[in-house]
């Protein structure tokens, strides 16, 4: 026998001792070819269509008004002598602007955390602490979660009127707490209570108290949850306009409602239109993207085991 020649061991049936591979299924290689460079190049490209009206958005706020009445704002590209800071200067002397971005700070930044304080103190309550009714108020907040906010707008507007806070900005806090509390109480609670049960049991052991053991156990634990609803509340609020349309002060409205108005008067004020815009974006992307890490690790918690 050749020296070179290989000889495959055959089990005493007559089979090759061999493992077989398993034959790929059509839809497994086509996963597989997706998963290649041509997909990666295609997602590149829906990713920057996606952007393109953002990035529109901010070269038209770098242009002078007639110049976009005149053209569209990929124009900039073959003349790029049109950018210039001028409308942000102006928007900065625009008072109903710059009141209406006070007015979002001093309605958004309390709304926010009021719900995540409010929200994180009942999370841990209705997950580790015993008391009558527990879970059948728990129930309750769940069913809350189903309420469109359209339902309350004339009930909520004839109680605020009666006590007085209708078109305030403190009417306008209430609401957005009112609202935001039941998926902030769900979304924490269900967090909370994957939290080891001896963890907790031992901090007790050491003589910790409940408001200790959830300053000092619970709210390190979670914070990534608490980060991830302090996202989404401040998105919501911010980008809010039904609400403020309907609650905030018709003389120092938010910014949502300020560009609504400033969409009326669309073809004389263009150039403190789209550097508004541009600012009411750009302020949520940048919260986003600086609590990026704790939102990813706060909606993926509990995903894997």
């Amino acid at each position: 026998m050749n020296a070179n020649t290989q000889t495959v061991p055959v089990a005493a049936n007559g089979r090759s001792d061999q493992p077989v591979k398993a034959r790929q299924s059509l839809a497994g290689r086509i996963a597989a070819r997706a998963g290649g460079g041509a997909m990666r190049v295609f997602l590149v490209l829906v990713g920057l269509f996606w952007l393109m009206p953002t990035v529109g958005l901010l070269l038209s706020s770098l242009r002078d008004s007639s110049d976009i009445a005149a053209s569209g704002w990929w124009q900039v590209f073959t003349a790029p002598a049109q950018l210039t800071t001028e409308n942000y200067a102006q928007l900065l002397d625009n008072d109903t602007i710059t009141n209406s971005l006070l007015s979002t700070i001093l309605i958004t930044v309390p709304s926010t955390v009021l719900v995540v304080v409010i929200g994180s103190l009942a999370g841990y309550a209705f997950a580790w602490m015993e008391f009558p009714g527990r879970d059948w108020w728990f129930l309750v907040v769940v069913g809350l979660l189903v309420v469109p906010v359209q339902v309350a707008l004339v009930p909520v507007s004839k109680l605020f009127g009666a006590i007085g806070i209708f078109e305030t900005t403190f009417g306008v806090i209430i609401f957005h707490v009112s609202f935001g509390l039941p998926f902030a109480i769900f979304l924490l609670r269900n967090f909370f209570a994957e939290i080891p049960k001896e963890l907790l049991e031992a901090a007790r052991l050491d003589g910790a108290g409940e408001i200790r053991l959830f300053a000092r156990v619970v709210m390190p634990l979670g914070g990534p949850a608490i980060a991830s609803l302090g996202i989404f509340q401040f998105l919501w609020v911010w980008n809010d306009m039904l609400v403020a349309l309907i609650f905030a002060d018709s003389e120092s409205p938010p910014i949502t409602v300020a560009l609504q108005q400033q969409v009326r008067q669309f073809g004389n004020n263009i150039d403190v239109l789209a550097p508004g815009a541009f600012v009411s974006m750009v302020i949520p992307l940048v919260v986003f993207f600086a609590f990026q890490r704790q939102f990813v690790t706060g909606v993926m918690a509990g995903a894997v085991k």
